[in-house]
């Protein structure tokens, strides 16, 4: 499939918008309606890619310490807790949901509900128990990212959305946006931010840039590489690598059929329940957005990135037409 057949079956698709562009120019622009170009609509846990933007930020300007900086030092607690594993956390299993809290996040425990209904979100991630080592096992956890979100309040002295404002959404032109927050007014780590479909684009061209915008270098480049680096195997039935907040995943799977020879893209990318997605390309300077209407139900979902825009794109680059 070419982005040309692609273009013309993204009504089929059920997308809300699809945004691609190479070397920050547009290759394919498709929103399903007006309203989707100019409205903000939630991107649920692409937020927590976002949130990791700004932890690399704060790391940049010294406001935050070193990723293997222990979370006792923001949580004393952990370091008297009866599990002396705790005292063992740092940022950085934070960062890579490697912490090892004994957390089922939907189904089973439904750790995230209970958070969410609790009255205070940290002291209820702070209080679960370990079921595994810190570093060792991947589980996605949301309260982690609330407890991200929670550092970084402290340790920059003001609302996260007004360190968003200064140092990210400011100078990438975010003006239209919404931030949900905790019973504590923490802003939600790991989902409850709204943008619009191009401002996704920005973030992901930032990413692509390493961290430059203009002439401003907003994340510096070695923080932008380690930050999306696979840390850590994804917990099955998730596929890939997961970063600092970051998933990250290569086209066609290796051990499929194609040649050796055949080309491959690595990408990383930010996902969002309801098929939110951001995906950066770097080899082939290629920035994607995919974001879908969440009251719109498609049994099985088709990943869209997989089965129809990765082999577009493969087909286009390896055909070499720029």
């Amino acid at each position: 499939m070419n982005l040309s057949l692609l273009a013309a079956d993204l009504p089929s698709l059920q997308l809300r918008s699809c945004l691609i562009n190479r070397r920050g120019e547009p290759l394919l622009q498709y929103y399903q309606k007006p309203a989707a170009e100019t409205e903000i609509a939630r991107i649920n846990s692409c937020t927590k890619s976002i949130l990791s933007a700004l932890i690399c930020i704060a790391m940049d300007q010294g406001l935050l310490p070193p990723p293997e900086t222990a979370v006792s030092r923001f949580y004393p607690q952990l370091a008297a807790d009866k599990d002396t594993r705790k005292a063992q956390l740092t940022l950085s299993h934070l960062l890579t949901m490697s912490a090892g809290f004994n957390w089922t996040e939907f189904g089973g425990q439904n750790s995230f509900p209970k958070m969410t209904r609790s009255p205070n979100w940290v002291e209820f991630v702070l209080g679960q128990p370990l079921a595994h080592p810190p570093g060792q096992v991947m589980e996605y956890n949301s309260g982690v990212s609330q407890l991200l979100s929670a550092i970084l309040m402290q340790a920059v002295e003001r609302p996260v959305t007004a360190f968003a404002e200064q140092y990210l959404f400011g100078p990438l032109g975010i003006t239209a946006y919404s931030w949900e927050s905790d019973p504590q007014g923490i802003a939600t780590g790991g989902f409850g931010m709204s943008l619009r479909p191009a401002d996704l684009l920005k973030f992901g061209q930032l990413y692509l840039q390493q961290g430059k915008w203009g002439d401003r270098q907003l994340i510096t480049p070695e923080r932008v590489i380690r930050s999306v680096q696979p840390a850590i195997d994804a917990d099955p039935p998730r596929r890939g690598g997961y970063a600092w907040h970051w998933w990250t995943d290569v086209f066609p799977d290796p051990d499929s059929s194609s040649t050796e020879s055949a080309p491959i893209l690595e990408y990383y990318y930010a996902r969002g329940y309801g098929e939110q997605f951001v995906y950066v390309l770097p080899a082939q300077e290629t920035v994607v957005v995919l974001t879908k209407d969440q009251k719109q139900k498609q049994q099985p979902p088709l990943d869209v990135f997989r089965d129809c825009v990765a082999p577009a794109l493969l087909d286009r680059y390896s055909s070499k037409i720029n």
